[in-house]
């Protein structure tokens, strides 16, 4: 007779469709979603709508369908009932384009993108009002143009030291490129586009790029190195 005193059943070797949807969340758990299929992630979100059933084949059907995975997601809803999914279903297919529109908009609002004039002072009229006069303030930016960070620049009064800093800041945030702004900046316009053009030869090498170097007057009103032909 077989020992069953302590022994514990594992759900996930069972065979059907629950075995087979444990051992799916057990892979989710261990290895993360993004190792699944198309047709995998399909097959899970089916699970929701769909009980006690094998939904792979309906997976791999309606991708192959309806061409691709997202265009199973756009699809009207008169379609998808045509495909044979009950509502249900189709609300929880409904679920990942709802949670990329909200992810999207409020990775907007928490890393706008500066990539032009205009996006770059919008945003900057909603944060010099607390700016300390004679900072200099860093802008950190990746390769699309989102705002990584908006900091004070280290206070190094060599600016060698200065560029070191801002250089090894740039890397720990995995930064591609960089505006500085002075504001209501202590130098003259030509100390301060020597100072720029340090930087940007001192950032070069590391594939980092200085957009530009701005300056904010008593009145917060912005002129740029770079259009002056100062950088």
């Amino acid at each position: 007779m077989a020992n069953t005193s302590s022994s514990r059943i594992d759900l996930t070797r069972g065979t059907g469709p629950q075995g087979h949807r444990a051992r799916m969340r057990t892979r989710v758990e261990t290895n993360g979603a993004e190792t699944l299929a198309d047709y995998e992630i399909l097959e899970m979100l089916l699970f929701l709508g769909i009980p006690r059933k094998d939904t792979k084949p309906l997976a791999k059907g309606l991708i192959s369908h309806f061409g691709s995975l997202i265009n199973v997601f756009r699809a009207p809803t008169r379609d998808l009932r045509n495909a044979g999914l009950n509502d249900d279903t189709i609300r929880a297919l409904r679920l990942p384009s709802v949670a990329a529109e909200r992810l999207a908009s409020a990775e907007s609002r928490e890393r706008p993108v500066l990539g032009n004039w205009p996006q770059l002072t919008s945003y900057l009229e909603t944060t010099l009002q607390g700016a300390v006069s004679g900072q200099l303030r860093i802008l950190y930016l990746d390769n699309r143009n989102r705002l990584l960070a908006d900091e004070a620049a280290p206070e190094e009064e060599d600016i060698t030291f200065l560029n070191r800093a801002i250089a090894i800041r740039a890397l720990a945030l995995h930064a591609t490129a960089i505006i500085g702004l002075h504001v209501q900046p202590a130098l003259r316009s030509p100390a301060l586009s020597t100072a720029a053009r340090t930087l940007e030869t001192a950032l070069k090498p590391l594939s980092i790029v200085l957009h530009d170097i701005l300056l904010s007057n008593e009145d917060k009103k912005l002129s740029s190195l770079r259009q002056e032909g100062l950088l």
